[in-house]
């Protein structure tokens, strides 16, 4: 009997040692970093790292318990910064975030088409579905992900942006003069206002207003409210620029393309999800918030519509040199601009000004 054990034992520890032991044949463990160049507080992130992520676990876990990811995360800029995810991800620094194409339009300029045609719908749930479509549908546009070593798994947009002010707005005129922190193509938004845009990012917007680098920050509520504009920027005047799609959940091509299907597919139903999530929480988040802001001590008002269009008006078509400057390089952005308007329009959206239009 003794000599029995002794042979079971031996036969159980050279089966282990081999890789063969039964723990090990029954679960493969897949080691992913995600990465954020925002922190959790903002609601892309936090719904990464609150739902998706957790989501992700929960299905393979149910699916057989196979495959199990082991994760590490680094949110808030600790391993990848704002405006480098992309390049973070596709070089393997991460496996898995999230990009905000807003701060990438070299790398993404069709996936910015909202930030150049403003005053769109405050139907974020449209405008995501618009730009989904999109991608399906012109080529060019879907491919700019996987040119750039990512795979899209979905995608955001964000609550109509408004303007935070330390001072209060009636009108366009009240703008002249002062410094508003706009980044990237949403400084176009002020052109001929009289204002002069200052760069920056929702973690800089508070400490500029502070500091005086600004006297306010054209931004969402959602994000406002986490990084405390209404603090220093206490007008709140809603402009309704529109929804903005912002970016996407992505993750490292390569790396993908090295998890079995039956991963690759969960990943993608998550993505789906995260999306219908995303938009829901915006729009329930959106309206407290700025109730909150309000209750907090903020002054809001809204933009008279004859004021909205007015300012529509005065700002140059910026769209079209956008389309005309993606044509000239080989984009077809005649077409990515034409489709983003019709799809506004079929939302049922009311456009002071088209941009399509020459």
């Amino acid at each position: 009997m003794n000599r029995r054990i002794f042979q079971t034992t031996l036969l159980a520890s050279a089966l282990t040692l081999g890789g063969l032991s039964t723990s090990a044949q029954a679960q493969q463990v897949i080691k992913l970093t995600a990465a954020g160049g925002h922190p959790p507080v903002f609601l892309w992130v936090k719904l990464l790292d609150e739902f998706y992520i957790p989501e992700v676990d929960k299905r393979l876990a149910a699916a057989g318990n196979t495959h199990k990811v082991e994760w590490t995360k680094a949110w808030g800029g600790t391993l990848i910064k704002i405006g480098s995810e992309s390049k973070g991800i596709s070089d393997g620094v991460a496996d898995f975030g999230f990009v905000g194409t807003l701060f990438e339009a070299a790398k993404f300029p069709m996936q910015n088409v909202s930030y150049v045609t403003p005053f769109g719908t405050e139907n974020l749930g449209a405008v995501g579905s618009i730009v989904s479509d999109m991608q399906k549908n012109i080529p060019a546009m879907g491919d700019a992900w996987t040119k750039n070593g990512l795979v899209y798994l979905g995608g955001t947009a964000l609550d109509t942006y408004h303007l935070w002010t330390n001072f209060p707005v009636k009108s366009i005129d009240d703008l002249k003069g002062k410094k508003i922190s706009a980044p990237g193509p949403s400084a176009n938004w002020i052109k001929n206002t009289g204002a002069v845009a200052v760069a920056g990012s929702l973690p800089t917007y508070y400490e500029d207003i502070k500091s005086g680098v600004s006297n306010g920050a054209i931004t969402f509520s959602t994000g406002a409210w986490g990084a405390k504009l209404h603090e220093v920027a206490p007008h709140v005047t809603k402009v309704n620029f529109g929804s903005m799609y912002a970016g996407a959940v992505v993750m490292n091509k390569r790396r993908f393309d090295s998890l079995p299907p039956a991963v690759q597919q969960v990943f993608r139903e998550v993505g789906m999800e995260y999306d219908k999530r995303f938009a829901e929480a915006q729009n329930a988040t959106a309206n407290a918030l700025l109730q909150k802001m309000g209750e907090a001590g903020a002054t809001i008002s809204e933009l008279p519509a004859t004021e909205r269009k007015r300012w529509a008006e005065t700002i140059p078509n910026v769209a079209q040199t956008w389309a005309a400057d993606l044509q000239a390089k080989g984009a077809p952005g005649q077409e990515v601009l034409k489709a983003y308007m019709d799809g506004l329009k079929k939302s049922g959206a009311d456009l002071p000004r088209d941009w399509s239009v020459k």
